[in-house]
């Protein structure tokens, strides 16, 4: 029976997240995760790294702060899947005053207490701004602020791919079917998507199962408890581009609530979010005609060009494990978290909530907490500037240029996308490679058979999906003929597992 420091349930950030701290500390650590890594919530964001500009306006300073400060050192260790982005925000006075938009930019500015690197918020005049041209014309004053992008499932991937290289057990596609503890060790079968059962024993236990955190103390680890999770859903649409600029909006709406318009995959718009109570499978949300219109309704109250569901290319839901404040409003619901540790026997502990951006800081105060039950002297680390595996370089320009120099046959549209994904380690994927023909099999866009391979023995992808739409979002692109091939392509023989460390 294998025996390890930590067992990790749960393949999402937080559980990622926690595995790389851990792994990173000298632990043994194993993750495990039902699904593929990021298969839900965590690949179903806004894809924003942000402190959360509306949160002010329910005091949750504290969370703000904490995460504008994330915000900053998650930009240095993955400048190559995160990157800076400017918001504009058109005013309506009627729904909230501009010295109050005015006094909460300022705050966001500065609660971060002064580790900001990118630029401060201003006023614009919007009729005289390329922002402005899509708007309706009877926004006229607006403001601007900075916030970042992430590609969200890479972000999970990467975390796995430290911990597995700081000597982690990564176990995609592997449940967690049972969890028994005595006072000194957990006992934990697991089952592989095989159907095959092993047991291991873990000194502690982390559940990080997101939606399922309740489900499993109930029917996994059989924990008495007294907890309760708010599910919500949130939706996204995806419709052709609606702007010609690289800035976003935010844009609020008579609920109170906010919807962003974001630049997405070059030739597209990503619309988001909802906030409705959900009540069903985690596993398998869907957005509703009821959501989709509020999407689209959100959007022509701003711009000048309309849409209507017709118009949506592609569209996703995630549902958020909220920690249950009884708040009436879901939008209201604290988007902070909660660290349970349960010692009634080997440690449990059990993570409620969370929001993306956090979940570096989540992931250390859960190993403060377990680091004196465990056997390690080793002290916090993740904060100290340490890259996730391709973002050893800040200058992805010049990444970039040196591959095209040193490759003057490879499409700069390809070699800024590879970049942009796995930034130095792009080289691992096209190797000794002098022609696009020796990257292999073409599916379709620009995606060959060499990142495919890369992606199958590296980042544990097993299927189309895990390739199109969580590894990356070729599927906007590929077109159906091309998914095709690449599912039976990825069916014909089996992937090597990453070497170990």
């Amino acid at each position: 029976m294998d025996q390890f420091d930590l067992l990790v349930v749960g393949g999402g950030i937080n559980g990622a997240g926690i595995a790389r701290d851990a792994a990173g500390r000298g632990l043994s650590v194993c993750l495990c995760e039902r699904d593929d890594l990021a298969a839900h919530t965590s690949s179903a964001s806004t894809k924003l790294i942000h402190g959360g500009l509306r949160y002010l306006e329910q005091f949750e300073f504290a969370l703000v702060g904490k995460a504008l400060a994330e915000r900053e050192i998650l930009l240095k260790i993955a400048p190559h899947i995160i990157w800076p982005l400017r918001f504009v925000l058109p005013h309506q006075p009627h729904l909230r005053p501009a010295w109050m938009i005015r006094l909460g930019l300022f705050l966001y500015d500065h609660l971060d207490r002064g580790r900001r690197t990118l630029p401060g918020s201003r006023r614009i005049a919007l009729d005289q701004n390329v922002v402005g041209r899509p708007l309706r014309k009877e926004f006229r004053q607006g403001f601007v602020y900075s916030d970042a992008w992430v590609q969200d499932a890479r972000l999970v991937v990467l975390n796995a791919m430290d911990a597995h290289e700081k000597g982690a057990t990564i176990l995609p596609r592997t449940r967690c079917v049972g969890a028994r503890r005595d006072a000194a060790n957990w006992t934990v079968e697991l089952a592989s998507a095989a159907g095959e059962h092993t047991t291991v024993s873990a000194k502690a236990l982390v559940n990080a199962t997101g939606p399922w955190a309740v489900q499993f103390l109930d029917d996994v680890a059989g924990i008495p408890h007294k907890h309760a999770l708010r599910l919500v859903k949130g939706s996204h649409i995806v419709v052709p581009r609606l702007f010609d600029h690289d800035y976003a909006y935010i844009f609020q709406q008579p609920d109170r609530r906010i919807v962003f318009a974001i630049p997405y995959e070059d030739a597209f718009t990503l619309v988001g979010t909802t906030d409705v109570d959900y009540h069903d499978d985690p596993g398998a949300p869907r957005i509703s005609a009821d959501e989709t219109a509020y999407l689209c309704d959100a959007i022509n109250r701003y711009f000048n060009r309309t849409i209507s569901p017709a118009d949506v290319i592609w569209s996703y839901s995630g549902v958020r494990p909220l920690f249950d404040d009884e708040q009436d409003n879901a939008a209201e619901v604290t988007r902070d978290y909660q660290l349970e540790l349960d010692q009634r026997g080997a440690p449990l502990l059990n993570v409620f909530g969370g929001k993306l951006t956090t979940y570096r800081k989540l992931a250390e105060q859960a190993m403060e907490q377990l680091a004196p039950l465990l056997p390690t002297s080793s002290r916090a680390w993740t904060a100290k500037g340490h890259p996730l595996p391709g973002g050893e370089r800040a200058d992805l320009e010049a990444v970039q240029r040196e591959l095209q120099s040193q490759r003057p046959w490879l499409p700069a549209s390809l070699a800024a996308r590879l970049v942009r994904s796995y930034g130095t380690r792009s080289e691992r994927i096209l190797g000794k490679a002098g022609s696009l023909e020796d990257l292999g099999e073409h599916f379709g866009a620009d995606l060959y058979e060499a990142e495919v391979s890369y992606l199958r023995n590296n980042e544990w992808a097993v299927d189309a999906q895990d390739v199109l739409w969580r590894r990356s979002k070729l599927g906007l692109h590929i077109g159906e003929a091309g998914a095709r091939r690449l599912s039976a392509y990825l069916a014909e023989a089996p992937p090597e597992p990453p070497a170990p460390a």
